[in-house]
């Protein structure tokens, strides 16, 4: 049965589920109705990237660019993490991108996989998180379909150009997810990635 998660709960994924090997982690999201502009042009359309980012266990932090996964590097070299591709618009129900997490294939070097959003150049195009509706991350069991967790963002994210939605960590030889709904002004993967550097 899902859990649904509030900003900064934890769960244990392993705990009861001690055959889990591999995570679906499917974010999602809508676009609020566009405006028309006074020229009678619509706004463009959100083109919302998840991204993966593989902390060091020995560091706490990011590698470099080589531990992270995005539409631009789909897998990671371990093979333990895989992006599905990137979705233009987030049209349609369901996830809008999904990243495979094979946990038996996590190297002991990493400790924690942390999952971004980013708006593709949102600076440039003026786009932002108020522009977002329903907005989730949802971990599942890619074995059987169960969902395990979800957590749906709810606050107001105006003027927020990307998100630290949530992470996946080993601790005492389990896995969990902590939900951190965490917005920030940065511009692209590359600056949310610096954060963790």
């Amino acid at each position: 049965m899902s859990v649904n998660l509030q900003k900064g709960q934890k769960v244990d994924l392993t705990k009861g589920n001690a055959g889990l090997k591999t995570l679906v982690v499917g974010l999602g999201w809508d676009e609020a109705p566009k405006k028309f502009s006074l020229f009678g042009k619509r706004d463009e359309d959100i083109d919302c990237d998840a991204s993966a980012l593989l902390i060091n266990t020995n560091s706490g932090k990011l590698s470099g660019p080589v531990d992270v996964v995005y539409y631009g590097q789909l897998m990671h070299r371990s093979g333990a993490v895989r992006h599905c591709g990137d979705n233009l618009t987030g049209a349609g129900d369901g996830d809008d991108e999904q990243i495979i997490v094979e946990l038996t294939k996590v190297p002991a070097d990493f400790s924690k996989i942390v999952f971004v959003v980013t708006i593709y150049q949102a600076v440039e195009r003026r786009q932002n998180f108020g522009m977002i509706r329903n907005a989730f991350i949802r971990i599942v069991d890619a074995d059987n379909g169960t969902e395990l967790c979800k957590y749906n963002l709810s606050e107001n994210y105006d003027g927020k150009t990307a998100m630290i939605f949530g992470e996946v960590y080993r601790y005492n030889n389990e896995w969990k997810f902590g939900a951190i709904g965490e917005p920030t002004n940065d511009n692209g993967i590359a600056q949310i990635a610096a954060r963790f550097q």
